[in-house]
């Protein structure tokens, strides 16, 4: 019987958005912005050598399902490197997101076959940035001395910036971004994980009347800036999606759903029937070799790997994000050699995050998809009007019905 197995390549966008000038990072629109295509670029310019990486872009396994001709669809330009490629292994096209904004739970709502039909609420660009009820709210609830930071802020940066005052008044890191998201920084040892955890969740709480998307656990370790750096037990509190998702109809119907790395919190663990909460490339992989091997039949795995965009996007390094890519690709191999002969995989990103743009903030894009197994058919599918194309797609493969607001991709 058919499996499924969805990757998001977090971040991993390709240019070309309609509506790219209507997204900012500061007073600088996306208009031009194109994850892909730039580090590809920066890559042939010398501009991302490094002691682990040089020369070119080499993502040879991405190149043969169709990245190339996916980016080349988005933008209508061949990205450096790339070019009409004839001896392909999977089906590809570019998909046009069309909810509101360009954030995490955005993108994979609509990916899940949800668009988000609403203005999500965001936090201004000032300091404080925090309502006053919602920061009393938190100070009152957890018993705080206070909070620091109360701005729009690039979390590592952050943890590095305030974390030894932290340490020292006990004060969580409270920052915000483009993105509708609180998120709270805490040491794990210092001030506790539960704690944290109980802090995001009364913030959860408060941060509901302004449509705020997800309250976001930020802990971290480490006893100086040298030495910060956030663990693999980070927790989302999402709202739910409005109407039930492919994950939803798929649990309904009686298939396993397996999310691993954030993707269980992105849904408020709707449709969810076996999380593997991991972080770090490396484990992710590992849980996606494991979901190969062990997933039943008629099963689901989606899978997000974050590093791309919170080690490299928002970071602004094109060589990390470069060298990551490759790495990705060295091992997709595994995972393709773990496909079944009834299996679907499909390759996508939830929005872009140009790591050569300016600013800090994901980035308005169209998003690759990328289709091999199951008697998929080489070559270049229509360019899709919405993400919710690929949920769908998932359905149809798995033989549910489909939702509302998207159509299977056609794979021959």
């Amino acid at each position: 019987m058919a499996r499924a197995f969805l990757i998001v390549m977090d971040s991993f966008g390709i240019g070309g958005a309609p509506d790219a000038a209507e997204y900012y990072n500061g007073e600088h629109s996306d208009d031009g912005a194109a994850t892909f295509q730039h580090i590809a670029e920066a890559c042939a310019q010398g501009r991302c050598d490094t002691k682990d990486r040089s020369g070119p872009l080499r993502v040879p396994n991405l190149k043969k399902m169709g990245i190339g001709h996916a980016a080349h669809q988005a933008t209508g330009e061949w990205p450096d490197g790339f070019s009409e490629e004839t001896d392909l292994i999977g089906r590809a096209c570019a998909a046009t997101e069309v909810s509101k904004g360009k954030d995490t739970i955005s993108g994979h709502w609509e990916i899940g076959g949800v668009p988000v039909p609403f203005d999500w609420g965001y936090l201004p660009k000032t300091i404080p940035t925090l309502p006053d009820d919602v920061r009393d709210g938190m100070i009152a609830a957890a018993n705080l001395p206070g909070i620091l930071a109360d701005r729009h802020a690039e979390g590592l940066g952050v943890i590095e910036e305030f974390g030894q005052e932290h340490i020292e008044s006990g004060k969580p890191i409270v920052y915000t971004s483009a993105d509708s998201v609180i998120q709270i920084a805490a040491h794990e040892k210092h001030f506790g994980l539960e704690r944290l955890y109980d802090l995001c969740e009364a913030t959860r709480k408060l941060a509901d009347k302004y449509k705020i998307g997800r309250v976001i656990a930020r802990p971290f370790l480490g006893e100086n800036p040298e030495t910060f750096e956030r663990t693999g037990n980070r927790r989302d509190y999402s709202v739910p999606p409005p109407e039930p998702t492919v994950l939803d109809r798929l649990e309904g119907a009686g298939h396993a759903v397996r999310a691993i790395g954030k993707v269980a919190d992105i849904f408020a663990h709707r449709g969810v029937t076996d999380t593997r909460k991991v972080s770090g490339h490396p484990a992710l992989m590992e849980e996606t070799l494991k979901a190969l091997d062990e997933l039943p039949d008629g099963g689901f795995a989606f899978i997000n790997f974050v590093d791309f965009d919170q080690l490299y996007g928002h970071r602004r390094n094109p060589a990390g994000y470069a060298a990551a890519l490759e790495w990705f690709d060295a091992r997709l191999p595994e995972i393709l050699g773990g496909l079944r002969p009834d299996d679907l995989l499909i390759i996508t990103a939830d929005h872009g995050n140009d790591p050569t743009w300016t600013g800090t903030d994901h980035t308005r894009e169209r998003v690759p998809v990328l289709m091999t197994g199951a008697e998929t058919a080489p070559g270049l599918a229509v360019m899709r009007e919405t993400f919710a194309d690929i949920g769908e797609t998932i359905a149809s493969h798995l033989r549910i019905p489909n939702g509302t607001h998207g159509q299977p991709i056609g794979r021959v």
